[in-house]
């Protein structure tokens, strides 16, 4: 990364293997640098957390003045942006606190008081923590609203609006959405000053890949799913579950039903699950039922079809799980059940 920053910071960003910026990463740090307000439209997955990390930290790292907020619609979110931020601050001894509602809110309070750079949080909680007194805004001078069309949604506006009021008005605003309404750009036209507007919205997925939903509409899941498999085309299936139980399971019923089927994730060995993964390679086995996290990095050619059994969290899981079929210029096809 070519960027004017630290060199601690590249070289943490170089030990997490980043070579080249994303798209979202090469046109918006140049003017976060800068100290511009950003509108930046990108799907999860486009490497959009550090193409706002990188040039924060730097920013605390050349004045060690600045203090952070990062507002985000959840709590898993909010725990990745924060365990991302540690990989890129390692070795600096540039404190963050997560604060996120669903867990106990005293250790947060300590970490507050530890007065922290970057300060990671739901709104609810943010405003929680600012009643109490625990949380000074006006000592913040950059904030960072990501997701926020899923803010939006989950009815967080009224908690946004009061969270940015108390920011220091000459302060430095980043606004990043995958959608833009109409709400959303009041939003932006109330709190943002001349904004720089970005977009990197692409069909993050394979075009060799023909996507699919199959409606359950009441019927068996398992049933739907039976009837698929027994389709000449269904060759080589990787199938996707939520849960390390719900796929051991899901496996063992599909065996009992007489398809050769096995399962990789978390709770399998190394070994037993390099097993399976050889079966499946090999053709003895046409189905793989498999959790997101067991699932990363298989290369498995010729596989016929991606069924999400259950539908994924995030949209980078998706691109994630699709992206296992369709390759090396062969078409694919992915199936998601759905309601």
């Amino acid at each position: 990364m070519d960027f004017n920053i630290d060199p601690r910071i590249k070289h943490n960003i170089g030990q997490k293997g980043y070579a080249t910026p994303t798209p979202i990463q090469d046109k918006a740090i140049p003017h976060i640098l800068l100290g511009r307000d950003i509108v930046g439209i990108a799907n999860t997955g486009t490497g959009k957390t550090g193409a706002f990390l990188i040039p924060l930290l730097d920013k605390v790292v050349k004045n060690r003045k600045e203090r952070i907020l990062i507002m985000i619609p959840t709590r898993e979110l909010a725990l990745q942006i924060d365990e991302e931020y540690r990989g890129f601050s390692h070795g600096s001894g540039l404190l963050s606190a997560c604060v996120v509602g669903g867990a106990n809110i005293n250790p947060q309070i300590r970490r507050l008081r530890d007065d922290p750079y970057f300060v990671i949080g739901t709104p609810g909680r943010i405003k929680d923590l600012i009643e109490r007194r625990v949380l000074d805004l006006s000592k913040f001078r950059t904030v960072v609203l990501d997701e926020a069309d899923r803010m939006l949604d989950m009815g967080f506006i009224h908690d946004m609006r009061k969270i940015l009021s108390l920011v220091s008005r000459e302060r430095q605003t980043l606004f990043f959405s995958a959608t833009l309404s109409r709400d959303i750009e009041k939003l932006i036209g109330d709190f943002l000053k001349d904004p720089v507007r970005i977009s990197v919205k692409t069909g993050d997925t394979a075009k060799t890949v023909e996507q699919d939903v199959v409606r359950l509409q009441g019927k068996n899941k398992i049933d739907v799913l039976h009837d698929l498999l027994t389709q000449p085309e269904f060759s080589r299936v990787l199938v996707f579950g939520r849960t390390k139980h719900g796929v051991e399971k899901l496996a063992k019923h599909l065996t009992q039903r007489g398809f050769k089927a096995e399962s990789i994730h978390g709770n399998k060995n190394q070994s037993r699950r390099q097993r399976a993964l050889a079966l499946f390679k090999d053709a003895h086995v046409q189905v793989l039922v498999a959790t997101d996290v067991a699932a990363r990095g298989i290369d498995v050619e010729d596989v016929s079809h991606v069924i999400n059994y259950d539908i994924p969290t995030t949209y980078e899981d998706y691109v994630h799980r699709i992206g296992r079929t369709g390759r090396a210029g062969k078409r694919g096809k992915a199936l998601t059940f759905i309601e």
